[in-house]
C-alpha cells in the first residue's frame, strides 16, 4: 500500500521552525568527521532533543544494559503491556545520544501506549561497523532475557536507525531466530550507495541533508566498503520473510527513494508493507512540533492497532 498524505502544506509558523531547524543544522551537521566537527553535531542533537521532547505524559527512567546506555520510556498513567518498542535513533552513524533519542521516543510512547525502549549505540569513526549492529543484537538478547517474546516487540528506527533497525531484522532471520512483530521505520537510509533519483530532484528542496553528508558519514561508518552490498544498504538485500512494516517518508529529502524503493522491494519479496509520504515535509519531520507530526504518529499507531 502506498498512501500520500494529502492537504499537509507548510504554514508559515512552520516555515519559522523550518528556517530555524536549517540553521540549527548547518551548524550542528557539516558534511566533516573530523573529531571537533562531530563534537558540535552530538551537542547540537542532543540539546535539539531535549529542546522539542514532550514535556509531560510519559516517564524516563535511564540505566546501562552492558555498558550501553538505554532508557525505559513509559506513558505516565500506565502503559498497554501485550507490546513493546524496541527503537534504533537516526544521526548517520556518527552522532545521536540518549537525549536525542528521548524525542521520538516519547512520541512513539504517547501515541501507542506502548513502553518503548531507547539505546545509544556506539558510533562511528571511533566504533565503525559492525559495533552498531553488535550493540543492537545485544539489546535484543537483552529483551529476550527479560522474558520479552519476539513477538511482542515493535522494532522501530529513524534514518540511520531505520538502517539499524533493517539490519538487526536480517541478521535475526538469517539465524532462524523469531522476528520482531512488526517494522515501524520513518525516513530509513537504506542505500549507501546514493542512487536514488530524489538526490537530484531534492537536492533544492530538502533542508537538512545533502550528498556531501550523506557520503561523509558512510565513509566513517564504513571505510572503503562496497556500499552495495546488503550488510550496509538492506535495499539490496534479500527481503523476504521480513515481518510487515509501515514507512514514514517526507517527500522533500534526498533520502525519499530510499523509502518508495524499500516499499517496492519489500513488496515484491512479498512483505506486507505500506509507505506513507508527505509531500511537503521533510527528513524525520516527526520529531518537530508540526500538525504532520501529529498525524504522522496517529497513523503509525492506528497502522499498529489495525494489525493487532
Amino acid at each position: 500500500m502506498n498512501k500520500t498524505i494529502t492537504g499537509t502544506q507548510v504554514p508559515a509558523a512552520n516555515e519559522a521552525i523550518l528556517a530555524a531547524l536549517r540553521k540549527v543544522h548547518n551548524i550542528a551537521s557539516p558534511a566533516s568527521t573530523a573529531p571537533e566537527d562531530l563534537k558540535r553535531q552530538r551537542l547540537g542533537q542532543e540539546t535539539l532533543g531535549r529542546l522539542l521532547t514532550p514535556p509531560i505524559g510519559f516517564s524516563w527512567e535511564p540505566f546501562e544494559i552492558e555498558g550501553i546506555p538505554a532508557a525505559w520510556v513509559r506513558p505516565e498513567g500506565g502503559h498497554d503491556r501485550s507490546k513493546m518498542i524496541l527503537y534504533c535513533h537516526g544521526g548517520g552513524y556518527t552522532s545521536g545520544t540518549l537525549g536525542y533519542a528521548r524525542l521520538l521516543a516519547s512520541r512513539m510512547a504517547l501515541a501507542t501506549g506502548y513502553e518503548v525502549l531507547a539505546f545509544q549505540y556506539r558510533l562511528a569513526p571511533e566504533h565503525p561497523y559492525p559495533e552498531a549492529l553488535e550493540d543492537a543484537r545485544l539489546v535484543w538478547e537483552y529483551l529476550m532475557f527479560l522474558g520479552w517474546g519476539a513477538r511482542e516487540i515493535i522494532l522501530a528506527g529513524d534514518s540511520a536507525g531505520g538502517n539499524l533497525a533493517l539490519e538487526l531484522a536480517l541478521d535475526l532471520r538469517d539465524a532462524d531466530r523469531m522476528l520482531p512483530w512488526r517494522l515501524v521505520l520513518f525516513s530509513p537510509w537504506t542505500d549507501m550507495t546514493a542512487s536514488g533519483e530524489s538526490y537530484e530532484t531534492c537536492q533544492d528542496r530538502d533542508p537538512l541533508l545533502t550528498r556531501e553528508y550523506i557520503e561523509a558519514v558512510r565513509e566513517a561508518y564504513a571505510p572503503g566498503a562496497d556500499w552495495a552490498q546488503a550488510a550496509y544498504s538492506p535495499l539490496f538485500a534479500d527481503l523476504r520473510g521480513l515481518p510487515p512494516t509501515l514507512i514514514q517518508v517526507g517527500g522533500r529529502e534526498i533520502l525519499r527513494d530510499d523509502s518508495t524503493r524499500l516499499h517496492q522491494n519489500l513488496q515484491a519479496a512479498g512483505v506486507p508493507a505500506v509507505l506513507q509520504t508527505w509531500p511537503e515535509m521533510w527528513h524525520v519531520f516527526q520529531m518537530f512540533p508540526l500538525k504532520a507530526a501529529g498525524e504522522a504518529m496517529d497513523q503509525m499507531a492506528r497502522y499498529l492497532e489495525l494489525l493487532r
